[in-house]
Parts: structure tokens; sequence; C-alpha cells
């Protein structure tokens, strides 16, 4: 015989359900369609339980997108970090940087939503920054490494159809906002400097 679930254990089992996917990462209208249903027809509760453990839902919509963010309170004593901060490499922060650049440039000259970029245009976009090389086939490796890491870490997706073609993620925009772009951009002058100080002297 079965048995229908009462209406309070199914809802509990959709909190734990969306908590549980929130704090393995990004969550997305596209790829995750019934975890995104359950999240907004349930934001209120998600938010409050998250809320208890020091963590906040940034959810946008229109563009698709949730993930978790800790709470910094107002009294100076922060909860215990559930969400850690990551440090990255520089090749990685440089790609992140050229990437959310890119689609700043594409939101103000295009009425489309995605911006596809292939394999081949993203290496041409950063390997100028990169230290020469005399072996290229090592280059374009190291580049690819750098993509791996993005989608990874959710900032950019293969499309199925051709894994030499990428979406560049707009939860990118949330994650490096202006006064982050800004500060990398000062560390980038400083590091082109010292690039072409090298290169002049060698």
């Amino acid at each position: 015989m079965n048995e229908s679930v009462p209406n309070g254990h199914e809802d509990s089992l959709d909190l734990s359900t969306v908590v549980i996917n929130l704090l393995k990462g990004p969550i997305y209208s596209d790829s995750h369609e019934k975890i995104w249903g359950e999240l907004l027809n349930i934001r209120g509760q998600v938010a409050d339980y998250l809320a208890v453990l020091g963590l906040q839902v940034m959810l946008d919509e229109s563009e698709g997108y949730a993930f978790l963010k800790s709470i910094s309170r107002d009294d100076g004593v922060d909860f215990p970090r559930l969400i850690a901060r990551r440090s990255l490499p520089f090749p990685v922060s440089l790609l992140l940087a050229l990437l959310r650049k890119r689609l700043a440039e594409f939101d103000s000259s295009s009425s489309e939503t995605r911006l596809v970029l292939s394999r081949t245009e993203i290496i041409e976009m950063i390997r100028i920054y990169l230290p020469g090389s005399t072996n290229e086939v090592r280059l374009v490796d190291n580049i690819e490494s750098l993509l791996n890491r993005l989608v990874d870490m959710g900032f950019v997706k293969k499309l199925k159809n051709d894994e030499n073609v990428y979406e560049i993620r707009r939860i990118l925009k949330a994650y490096v906002d202006g006064e982050w772009l800004g500060g990398f951009e000062q560390k980038l002058s400083l590091y082109i400097s010292d690039f072409t100080t090298s290169s002049g002297e060698a």
C-alpha cells in the first residue's frame, strides 16, 4: 500500500535538498531546473534556515543563478566561516578579470543574454599577458588548465554540442564586481610593468 508523504515532511525534504545543493556550490536555472524551482517556491524558508548558519542566499532570478555568501555582522563578530574564501593564483584571477570585462563589453553592445566564446578566442585573450614560451603546446595546455579550473568553479560552462566552445556564466558579474576589478587592474599594471622591464633586460 502506497502512502502519501505528509506535507510537512515533504516541505522539509524540499528544504534539505535545496540547502544541500546550495552548500555544494552555485545553482543555475538552466542546469538545475528542479532544484531551482524548489528554491523559488521556498526561498523564504531557505533564507531563514541559512541565516542561522551565518550564510546569505544571493539570488538573481532574471539572470538565473543563486549562491551562498557569508554574512558580515555589524558588531564586528563574524560567524564561523562555512564558505571558504578562495585565494586564487594570479593566472586564474587574470582570466576571471578578462572574462568579466568581456562580459561587460558584450552586455553594452549586444541584446543577447549568453556570451559564448571559442577556445581559441579565450586563448588569444590571455596569452599576451603570460610569459612567452617556445613550447606552444605547453602554453596552450596551461591555458586550458586555467579554463578547466573556471569550469570546475562554475564560472564557465562547456557547451554539450561542442567542447571547444564555452558559455561565460553570468554569475561571474556577482563574484567579480567593480571594486575587485579595479583592484586587480592595478595589480595587472604592475605585473605588465615588471614583465616589460624584465623582458627588456633579458
